[in-house]
């Protein structure tokens, strides 16, 4: 039973981070290759405050806090270019904050951070707390689709100059998805911390940032429920078929590379496409 708690617990936080990240590119369409840095944030200033002495809970905002405030200094400094020197400007946060983190003794440099303190909650108590946060996430995310602030997203996603002659502020929508999903990045971050007890530079690299992008493409960018179950699907294949774990940027890369050739909308995109054949060829019989 521990073993199934144990995996819907990182299921959970998957799925968190995935939506984490879908709403900066698959909401407002801007790529990021660097966001497992933003869960590494999180996750080492929760678990050096639990260290300290903070309970767990009080970690977690404070987490959020931070992750968001530098989220928004790289989105400050990401304003300027767009698509691929975008993807490559935060490919280049993620690539920094590893070097910075493996130099660094009080963050425990290439040793990463141990004995992490216990969060006071059962087994079973953590794994709740981890979906609650990742439903009341999903949740988050569909108002914000549905708001108007949702309908600024798309219309950045869409065509940026075009917003920018109708007079929105598209910097302060950047910067406003930038804000909101690093800050749950930072969240996710100090969920994963608690979970396994011990986080490491290694973590939060590169690969990473590859599988949470795979998840949210896999899934359906811009779709609240497909990511949710693409990160969900792929967050618990190593655990099914153990030699992913040796292989996670290849099988990982090459689903990236297959969706995006032949169904870049993901799974959303593929049932989508079933629904409305369904539909044209009921209305063709009546």
């Amino acid at each position: 039973m521990d073993y199934e708690i144990s995996l819907l617990t990182s299921m959970a936080i998957s799925v968190l981070f995935a939506l984490s990240l879908n709403l900066i590119t698959g909401f407002c369409g801007q790529i990021s290759l660097g966001h497992a840095a933003f869960l590494g944030i999180g996750a080492y200033l929760s678990a050096l405050l639990a260290k300290a002495g903070l309970p767990f809970l009080a970690t977690l905002p404070l987490a959020m806090l931070l992750a968001g405030a530098i989220g928004i200094v790289v989105g400050l400094a990401s304003l300027r270019v767009r698509a691929d020197f975008l993807a490559i400007t935060t490919m280049g946060v993620g690539f920094l904050f590893v070097g910075v983190v493996r130099q660094q003794e009080w963050l425990g440099g290439e040793l990463g951070v141990s004995a992490i303190p216990d969060s006071g909650l059962s087994k079973t108590g953590f794994m709740l707390l981890s979906v609650i946060l990742c439903v009341a996430t999903a949740a988050l995310c569909i108002y914000i689709r549905k708001s108007w602030m949702g309908r600024v997203f798309n219309g950045v996603a869409e065509d940026e100059d075009t917003m920018r002659v109708l007079g929105i502020d598209v910097p302060r929508y950047k910067l406003a998805a930038f804000a909101i999903g690093t800050a749950l990045a930072g969240l996710a971050g100090g969920l994963y911390a608690q979970h396994l007890k011990f986080i490491g530079p290694d973590s939060f690299g590169f690969v990473e940032s590859v599988t949470v992008l795979s998840m949210v493409v896999v899934g359906g960018i811009g779709s609240v429920l497909g990511v949710s179950i693409g990160a969900a699907v792929l967050s618990a294949l190593p655990a099914w078929f153990q030699f992913i774990g040796d292989y996670k940027l290849l099988v990982y890369g090459g689903l990236l590379f297959l969706m995006m050739r032949f169904s870049p909308g993901g799974m959303a995109g593929m049932v989508s496409r079933v629904v409305n054949r369904k539909r044209v060829a009921q209305g063709e019989r009546a």
